[in-house]
């Protein structure tokens, strides 16, 4: 016999789709790719999700390195959220193992090296990962922690090359276990107005856009020079984001790009990676948008031109406070931590039982890698190369 739990899953699925993916944090995203499909997958999401999560707790969240992100953001994030809680850490030091235990009152047994990371299998208390290691380790640890049987989140770029980013769905899936990328502002509010403006054409046809995103590294030892632990320089960092905002407002995937690497100014430090990328989509409906990426310079922009007006962000990637502005006034939109709001919209829907929308889980990150995988093949051979 059914049990409850499955049967009011069902009815909410069957009675529900519509209110539910409005309901979410990127309602007009979701809404229209759940009316597509859901109906007709009721049968296979109930066999791929199993029961749902207990309700009424917070689920346990494991962080899979321990670098500037995770113990600048995602760490004091989990402290101001609702349905996830800090609750293990894995980490190749152990002065970090001890600080952090001491910090956040995590019990021995949720601490974990990188050799003795599968024993988490065993661990009750840990329901999911967050996989904030080097680019080129995150297929490993994404693959590892499926087989582990937990749902994880994955920090973007998703991997370094599309193959990867196919392995690691089709591992999760196997396990029957969901993938989130990090897309944090996915979940922002001021972001969601951008998508709104430009997908409800407040200000008409979309012509052209702007995305760019781009800072100065410092530390030339760093892992995000060196081509076999990123993938790439900045456009597989920040790049990724004037990608995606360009993706978020016009709701198009772009049809093909022209690229071009940026001059080498410091030829030393960059002598693996691009110092920057500048690069061209073209999109359906004649629409056009022009991008930046820089480990040379700082820039932060998103900016949608239309018919009848315009509209911006500037800053427009950053951790925050972003801030809007249109041709008829400024967006005025709350100020949220962007982590808080992304750990706890994906960890929601995990405890509901429900299915991640598709654009925030490993589709939309190989999407991103193959759009990646292109403009770095136009600036390579300075072709115009179509997008599949």
């Amino acid at each position: 016999m059914m049990n409850s739990n499955r049967r009011d899953f069902l009815q909410k699925l069957s009675k529900g789709i519509g209110a539910s993916a409005l309901a979410s944090p990127f309602a007009s995203y979701a809404a229209n790719l759940a009316q597509q499909d859901q109906f007709a997958h009721i049968n296979s999401l109930v066999s791929q999700l199993g029961e749902p999560l207990q309700q009424g707790r917070k689920l346990g969240m494991a962080l899979v390195g321990l670098g500037g992100y995770a113990k600048n953001q995602l760490a004091p994030a989990l402290q101001q959220t609702q349905h996830v809680r800090l609750a293990g850490i894995v980490t190749g030091t152990p002065a970090k193992a001890d600080e952090w235990m001491a910090k956040y009152n995590i019990p021995k047994a949720n601490v974990y090296d990188y050799k003795t990371f599968d024993r988490i299998i065993d661990n009750k208390d840990i329901d999911i990962v967050y996989v904030v290691l080097p680019n080129s380790m995150h297929a490993e640890y994404v693959i590892r922690a499926a087989k582990a049987g937990k749902h994880v989140i994955c920090e973007k770029p998703m991997a370094t090359t599309v193959k990867d980013c196919q392995e690691m769905i089709d591992a999760c899936k196997k396990a029957n276990r969901q993938l989130a990328i990090g897309y944090r502002l996915h979940y922002e509010p001021f972001t969601q107005e951008m998508m709104r403006l430009g997908r409800e054409k407040v200000f008409g046809n979309l012509k052209f856009l702007e995305a760019s995103d781009g800072f100065k590294a410092g530390d030339p030892t760093q892992w995000r020079l060196k081509k076999a632990m990123a993938g790439g320089g900045p456009m597989m960092d920040v790049g990724i984001y004037a990608i995606q905002g360009v993706r978020l407002v016009t709701g198009l995937e772009p049809l093909s790009v022209t690229a071009q690497f940026a001059p080498k100014t410091d030829p030393q430090k960059f002598k693996d990676v691009e110092e920057g990328m500048y690069w061209q989509f073209e999109f359906p409906n004649g629409i056009t948008s022009t991008s930046t990426t820089s480990y040379a310079a700082g820039v932060e922009r998103l900016y949608a031109s239309a018919e009848n007006g315009w509209f911006e962000l500037r800053p427009a990637f950053g951790y925050g406070p972003l801030k809007g502005m249109t041709s008829k006034g400024p967006i005025d939109k709350p100020v949220v931590n962007h982590q808080a709001m992304h750990m706890d919209g994906i960890c929601k829907d995990l405890i509901d039982g429900k299915q991640l929308p598709k654009h925030i889980t490993g589709e939309e990150g190989i999407q991103d890698m193959k759009i990646i995988t292109a403009t770095y093949q136009a600036a390579e051979t300075g072709r115009r190369i179509k997008i599949s």
